[in-house]
């Protein structure tokens, strides 16, 4: 009796595993659904890394006028907006809401406004078709882009997630588990990026334009400052390096020099580039992390990207980084972190709220 017990507990155990890999095999379609800035977007994806659309209306051209982005425009060109872009997603992935398994949404952090018109789009959408809703972190959105046409990227991995509102160095520990290793204390590498682009003359959005200008100057024309912040080997400070630069600025003005914008440019974003590589490569070999990911808006930064791919590949690291369309605000990367929220059963409901605050690895809902 003994031993058809064991054998019973035995096959039971084996009908488990293959029921579990059955349902890790269903196909999971998920709509996800981004306002938190300037971007209105929509995307449809399988199994959080196969995108069959993924449609982004930009509000650049709009914000340009004001040199950056005006919350309250940005919250009306998003109600204008949504509906369409959730329509267009839906119409370029050949599905319809039947085909849909959950609705994901952004519900922090960003701009209380533009959170709540994709948040109240993405209720309504969830009640009216009876489809669950997910709740998403929008930093761990980003993280999770790099799963996007990766099949062999599993956790754990460490991730620099660095934007215009984020510089976190993260230990990715599973699916939706997070570990902050080291964060900004006070501007993001994005902001810098969009303050140092104002102080020289090239608008907004700062980031692309210094990249493109950088390439045309000596980056160690200028001996910028790389800040260490106390004993936190991890963490970033960035507005030493934006004061540093304003002072140049100033300088060169009071002295009667003529300043070389793309020495400047090349100078400062090598500065940037070479704290941030710096500070997640030493993360990645003291906790043992054999895979590196880059993550975020500053991640389109063509500087960092190479910069990151050959300190990863000389410490025998695997780098992965998303496609450019992947980096900056985007809702396949939404669709794909609700995915895994989706598999972990975590639910929102209709008293979903905008969370501007939002940390990595918070839920609340």
């Amino acid at each position: 009796m003994a031993l058809v017990k064991i054998n019973k507990d035995i096959t039971k155990g084996i009908f488990e595993k293959v029921a579990e890999e059955a349902e890790k095999r269903k196909e999971v379609t998920i709509l996800g659904i981004e306002s938190s800035c300037d971007e209105t977007a929509a995307a449809v994806v399988v199994n959080g890394r196969k995108v069959l659309s993924n449609v982004i209306y930009s509000q650049v051209p709009v914000h340009t006028l004001y040199g950056g982005v005006v919350p309250e425009i940005a919250s009306r060109a998003h109600v204008e907006k949504i509906n369409q872009v959730i329509r267009k997603a839906l119409e370029d992935s050949g599905k319809t809401m039947d085909d849909i398994d959950a609705v994901a949404v952004t519900y922090g952090p960003g701009l209380v406004g533009p959170l709540l018109v994709g948040v109240n789009a993405a209720k309504a959408l969830a009640y009216a078709e009876k489809k669950p809703l997910v709740a998403v972190n929008h930093i761990e959105g980003h993280i999770s882009a790099n799963y996007i046409d990766k099949e062999e990227l599993v956790p754990p991995f460490m991730c620099l997630v660095a934007s215009g509102g984020h510089s976190h160095i993260v230990r990715v520990d599973d699916y939706g588990k997070y570990t902050i290793i080291g964060r900004t204390h006070d501007d993001a590498a994005g902001e810098a990026f969009d303050k140092v682009a104002r102080a020289i003359g090239l608008g907004y959005p700062g980031g692309p334009k210094v990249d493109a200008l950088a390439k045309e100057g000596d980056p160690h024309a200028i001996d910028f400052p790389r800040a260490k912040v106390g004993e936190s080997s991890y963490d970033f400070s960035f507005s030493g390096l934006k004061s540093a630069v304003l002072n140049y600025l100033n300088g060169c003005e009071m002295k009667g020099i003529e300043v070389n914008k793309a020495d400047v440019a090349a100078s400062f974003q090598q500065a940037v580039i070479d704290v941030l590589t710096e500070h997640t490569v030493k993360a990645a070999k003291e906790y043992d992390c054999s895979r590196l990911a880059l993550a975020g808006g500053v991640a389109a930064n063509s500087g960092l990207r190479e910069a990151m791919k050959q300190a990863a590949e000389k410490e025998g690291i695997s780098f992965y980084m998303p496609e450019l369309i992947y980096c900056t605000d985007n809702a396949a990367m939404i669709a794909s972190a609700g995915y895994y929220e989706y598999l972990a059963g975590n639910r929102a409901d209709i008293s979903l709220n905008a969370i501007p605050n939002l940390k990595v690895g918070e839920r609340r809902w």
